[in-house]
């Protein structure tokens, strides 16, 4: 039997990206570090909910930590993971094209 560790390790990282608001982090990430405070404005989470959020992220390994201080400052582990993100969306946005052109093929 082949070792499925590898296979579990993804689908922890899959089921860490499960969440829009840990999505739009990534997406806000994409190519800055941010302060906690900058992250908490921008997502208008609440601040035991954002904390939660990168305290998971940062576990998997998607997100790095580091700390000025009393800051807290994150950034993407890699910008695979942005390239990950948008590649999901683009197979989403195909997606919704082909049921848009069923739809209308389908009324008309």
């Amino acid at each position: 039997m082949k070792d499925k560790s590898l296979y579990i390790l993804h689908a922890n990282i899959c089921k860490a990206l499960g969440n829009p608001i840990r999505i739009e982090i990534i997406d806000m990430l994409g190519d800055r570090e941010m302060s906690f405070g900058e992250l908490l404005e921008a997502t208008g989470q609440l601040k035991s909910n954002l904390s939660q959020h990168l305290t998971v992220m940062v576990s998997k390994g998607i997100l790095n930590q580091r700390k000025e201080g009393l800051n807290a400052y994150y950034q993407l582990a890699t910008v695979k993971v942005a390239t990950a993100c948008r590649i999901m969306r683009e197979v989403l946005i195909e997606n919704i094209k082909k049921q848009q052109h069923l739809i209308e093929n389908h009324t008309n």
